[in-house]
């Protein structure tokens, strides 16, 4: 399958949630009227998209309809469709820390899928030509080590590690000192899941951080917070509360293929301003993917992508 295939396939249940109920209200109104209006914004707002970015998106709907003078609702599905397209879009510069030497932080509760998620960010990383590095900090979890050991084999790249129950901030000084010895280009941070609301365990991310700005001052920093997708709503407060202790520069929504909660990804980007810089689609180590706004709603859509075309002419 392409990239765009395996994520149209990933969405289907966020699509059968939110798509279908959109494209019942553009056929059972005749009108443009406040009742239709209002069907929309329920429907966005029950499937996660939320109360902020469902205002922003319907406020320019009504702008853009109101400008191009449509009367009739089907006329102007396409107008939502870019309003969405708009609230998700990701800047091109974030994604520079793919192209300068970087340390990636990767942080977020349990069960998110952090580890599997650096493995992944690890094989991304290899495919570009980028020589690898993984800091085992995760201490706590039984067999944590061995899993991200695993990972790292399947990725092809290298990783420090320590005994269970080491200092986590131990693990990241050895790592960066091993990354700049070995002219590493990205250095992969593994940590231990943790609740926003453990103080000692917050704490000691700020310490690691600490370390990292003191024994690699010049490399850039990527903060990646991983977030569960099937957990909707809750997974917007807890970006929010780990953005207190951490200045979280990008977002890594998982397990997508398996929530029909998916509009939670237009939510957190349009309250938060943090973009959602990558997302799984899968278990296997292809299916994290760059976040790209105009492949990710063609494929909520169902709408063929010109990447995929490109793709297939390539071929």
């Amino acid at each position: 399958m392409s990239i765009f295939s395996r994520l149209k396939a990933g969405l289907s249940k966020t699509r059968d949630n939110i798509v279908n109920g959109i494209d019942s209200v553009f056929m059972t109104h005749d009108r443009i009227d406040d009742e239709f209006y209002e069907e929309l914004e329920e429907i966005l707002v029950m499937g996660d998209v939320g109360i902020h970015a469902t205002e922003q998106i319907l406020e320019k709907l009504k702008s853009d309809v109101k400008e191009h003078h449509i009367k009739e609702p089907i006329a102007c599905k396409e107008f939502l469709i870019n309003g969405i397209k708009e609230q998700m879009m990701v800047k091109r510069e974030d994604y520079e820390f793919l192209s300068e030497p970087s340390v990636v932080m990767v942080i977020g509760v349990n069960g998110v899928g952090k580890t599997t998620t650096i493995g992944k960010l690890a094989n991304i990383y290899r495919s570009k030509g980028k020589k690898v590095l993984i800091a085992a900090a995760d201490t706590f979890r039984a067999a944590a080590t061995e899993q991200l050991e695993e990972w790292a084999k399947r990725a092809g790249v290298d990783i420090i590690k320590a005994g269970e129950g080491a200092d986590p901030s131990s693990v990241i000084y050895d790592a960066t000192c091993a990354a700049k010895s070995r002219g590493v280009d990205v250095l992969l941070c593994d940590t231990a899941g943790r609740l926003h609301n453990k103080k000692n365990l917050m704490n000691e991310l700020e310490k690691m951080n600490r370390i990292i700005d003191k024994n690699y001052p010049l490399v850039r920093r990527e903060n990646l917070i991983v977030l569960d997708a099937t957990t909707g709503q809750n997974a917007l407060v807890q970006a929010k509360e780990f953005a207190q202790t951490a200045p979280l520069s990008g977002i890594v929504l998982t397990k997508m293929d398996g929530t029909a909660k998916g509009g939670i990804a237009i939510a957190i980007q349009s309250q938060l301003g943090i973009p959602v810089k990558f997302i799984g689609v899968g278990e296997g180590i292809e299916d994290l993917q760059e976040f790209d706004s105009d492949s990710f709603v063609n494929a909520l859509f169902d709408i063929n992508d010109n990447s995929e075309n490109e793709e297939t002419e390539t071929c």
